[in-house]
């Protein structure tokens, strides 16, 4: 909290010192003292103990959970719906309002790359324009690969591509502190190795957004499993 407050204070110092000029140095500056506490809240919780010991964050009310992630859903539906129907990105609601997105690693990166397609980036510029308007969530981006090639290696690579996403997300405003990364290889495959199709459902980076409640935001941060 100690860290959070120096940030705030050096925001506001930074804020009360900007010139005129520049009728929109104020918002400038905002946007980025709010990816600094951003980023700070985001490690306010005690993985050891799993409990969230910081409150400067705006959890939701259980009540409005609900109608929170409806209006996220339709936001992220109607910004990708090109995507969708060309299915190349799926959406789906769970069971704890937690929104999933899956995407094609065929649309996302190139074979055994981790680099992120030029045409995918702007996929990506949409999907962090709903974040930003959504800001009361954690975003985990999950890597996977098929089974071709070492498990070691699939495992190393399904990682990287999961932090290429986060970082691209990041460049295009979305706080550190709401970013989580995980790569977990050919261990969950969604069909057969054993087919070209099949392998090529399990090459896929799954975006995770769960809600941050209030007395329950240590989970908002908990690895996501289904």
């Amino acid at each position: 909290m100690k860290r959070l407050v120096t940030a705030a204070m050096i925001g506001a110092l930074l804020v009360s010192g900007c010139t005129t000029n520049d009728p929109n140095q104020r918002a400038k500056v905002g946007a980025a003292v709010g990816a600094v506490v951003g980023a700070v809240v985001g490690h306010q919780v005690d993985h050891g103990k799993g409990k969230w010991v910081g409150a400067a964050v705006g959890a939701l009310a259980g009540a409005a959970v609900g109608n929170y992630m409806d209006n996220q859903q339709r936001a992220f539906e109607q910004e990708l719906a090109q995507e969708r129907q060309a299915h190349q990105l799926e959406i789906e609601r769970l069971r704890d309002d937690t929104l999933k997105l899956s995407i094609d690693s065929e649309v996302s990166f190139d074979f055994d790359s981790a680099r992120i397609k030029h045409g995918f980036a702007r996929s990506l510029d949409k999907l962090a324009d709903v974040l930003l308007k959504y800001d009361r969530t954690v975003v985990h981006v999950v890597g996977h690969t098929d089974s071709v090639g070492s498990e070691e290696y699939n495992l190393d690579l399904s990682r990287r591509r999961a932090e290429s996403v986060a970082d691209y997300l990041a460049s295009r405003g979305v706080p550190r502190g709401r970013l989580r990364t995980e790569g977990r290889g050919e261990s969950e495959p969604r069909a057969s190795n054993a087919t070209e199709a099949g392998r090529q459902l399990n090459r896929r980076v799954e975006i995770y957004v769960k809600p941050i409640v209030q007395g329950q935001e240590h989970r908002a941060y908990e690895s996501p499993r289904y």
